[in-house]
């Protein structure tokens, strides 16, 4: 999952009172429950399943072959348990990446092997190159006065190193009551007219790349965010004509300092060996949402869709993001088929691709299926992929399956249980909601919160008015250090969180297939209009 801020800084604490009890059309078949905790506590398969991802296959970056592995072996799965309609959907999305093997080593003032990993979409070194350190930070295209001239044959640390810093919290917690309390917030609309502007210009990841090949430089490294050794690669951004030529790998924030240091003497001036060996993958640009059913008995074209993405990042496994969502929504496929459940609506699992990159998988398909927006008249833009421009566009425009997804669950944070679910503003969803959470209250699954969640594969449903909702979960340590880190690995998920969420996802799943009525929707969005002409000053 990608970190963006999760809650809009306006959000608005609700008092939590009683939800009143929803309609008898939405009622729970609680015999239908206990079919489902039976088999997902006593049957799972849920770690297999992780265990398979993680261990057998591993990171699996967009369009790299790990990833068209986890494609095929998932889309088998799939077909094995006796789903429907199995198959790849395929989105263009430029060519993958993957790391053959990569080493960085200290050869003066001492010999050091350093933990480093390749920056996702640089290219290899040509062989091993040795050069001398050179601190130059760079944030900005602003930067690149200070260091014209200086960095012809050097390596360039592109990070301010900073300070290192010890926790001061707990890297692993669970949810409590009164976290679970003050969850339950409703995020005031931003009405702001979104601009384009920053759009037109080159990204800096390439103003710098370009740069540092003008400078003659050999290679650049950055510090990871993370102490404690952890190291990211994630790519600093993402475009299908990407064509970086500068090496790039990203150093453990010790190792970066303890070069930064030794880079201010005068007689001990560090110098490197760098190895990075990489491929890109251009035989098929096309990545592939993988998309399985159990068909509805009625209610003909409906459907309720659970997902979450497939894709990774490469500095581990990708484990709990997101080998553990993936893993859920296969067991709950798994456990629904294993009862054999006729539901009247079809029940879709949806595995995404692209999730890293900026949600393209899932936004592939609102664009194919839901609704699509317009253009904005300007070629420039209109020639950026759509998840670079979607908010900016209006009207929207629903396609004839706009109606058909009745509700969409998702899972993307971590490997820990479910503690509830946000109603996305949904007022009219949310006494639904709390019924269907109401048997596994004692499964620590209670709250409904009305607060909007983002950066995660609901997101653009949400924004063309189809219910699309992200569970709540436990954090556990996924982001304290887990999350993107060479840490993500099976040995941090945890075996009874799953199995819970995958029942929750089963139940959640075949009680929107089965309602009488859909659930209720939020009106389509319409271009925003500021509300208050003299805001005051805060």
């Amino acid at each position: 999952m990608r970190l963006a801020a999760l809650l809009s800084a306006t959000a608005i604490a609700l008092t939590v009172v009683p939800l009143a009890a929803p309609a008898a059309a939405q009622d729970v078949d609680r015999v239908a429950v206990n079919g489902i905790i039976d088999q997902g506590l006593n049957h799972s398969q849920v770690m297999q399943t992780a265990a398979y991802l993680t261990d057998r296959i591993g990171g699996r970056m967009t369009n790299s072959p790990q990833m068209r592995q986890a494609e095929q072996w998932t889309a088998q799965q799939f077909r094995d348990w006796g789903l429907s309609n199995v198959r790849a959907d395929p989105f263009d999305f430029g060519r993958g990446w993957s790391v053959v093997r990569s080493s960085a080593r200290m050869t003066a003032p001492r010999p050091l092997d350093l933990r480093a990993i390749p920056i996702a979409w640089t290219p290899s070194t040509p062989g091993v190159i040795s050069g001398e350190v050179v601190v130059a930070p760079m944030m900005s295209a602003g930067d690149f006065a200070k260091w014209r001239g200086k960095l012809a044959g050097k390596i360039v640390l592109v990070s301010r190193p900073t300070a290192g810093s010890e926790p001061t919290d707990p890297a692993f917690r669970r949810l409590t009551e009164e976290d679970l309390r003050n969850a339950n917030t409703y995020n005031t609309p931003n009405v702001s007219a979104p601009s384009t502007e920053s759009l037109r210009g080159p990204d800096f990841a390439r103003q710098m790349d370009a740069f540092l090949q003008e400078e003659g430089a050999l290679a650049w490294m950055r510090m990871s965010s993370r102490d404690g050794g952890l190291l990211h690669g994630n790519g600093s951004g993402y475009r299908m004509d990407d064509q970086r030529k500068t090496p790039g790998m990203e150093l453990a924030a010790e190792d970066y300092r303890r070069l930064a240091r030794l880079a201010l003497t005068e007689d001990a001036k560090p110098t490197l060996e760098l190895m990075s060996e990489v491929r890109f993958h251009e035989e098929d640009t096309n990545a592939n949402n993988i998309l399985a059913d159990i068909p509805g008995t009625g209610r003909t074209g409906e459907y309720v869709m659970a997902g979450a993405h497939l894709d990774s990042w490469v500095a581990a496994d990708g484990a709990v993001d997101n080998a553990a969502g993936s893993a859920v929504v296969m067991e709950a496929a798994r456990i629904l088929k294993a009862l054999g459940v006729r539901p009247k609506r079809t029940i879709r699992f949806a595995l995404w691709s692209g999730e890293e990159q900026g949600l393209w998988g899932s936004l592939a398909y609102v664009d194919k299926y839901l609704a699509t927006r317009a253009a904005l008249g300007d070629a420039q833009l209109d020639a950026l992929p759509n998840g670079r421009t979607w908010r900016q566009r209006w009207p929207i425009q629903p396609r004839a399956g706009h109606g058909d997804l009745v509700a969409y669950f998702n899972l993307d944070n971590g490997s820990g249980k479910i503690r509830g679910i946000n109603a996305e503003g949904n007022v009219a969803a949310a006494p639904i909601f709390q019924e269907w959470l109401e048997p596994f209250n004692a499964m620590g699954a209670t709250t409904v919160s009305m607060r909007t969640s983002g950066a995660t594969d609901h997101v653009y449903m949400q924004t063309v008015g189809v219910p699309g909702f992200q569970f709540i979960q436990d954090p556990l340590d996924y982001g304290s250090r887990l999350h993107h880190t060479s840490i993500d690995t099976y040995d941090h998920m945890r075996a009874d969180d799953l199995r819970q969420a995958a029942i929750i996802m089963a139940a959640f799943l075949l009680n929107a297939a089965n309602s009488d009525e859909p659930l209720p929707r939020m009106p389509v969005p319409t271009r925003p209009t500021a509300s208050d002409p003299f805001p005051l000053q805060q």
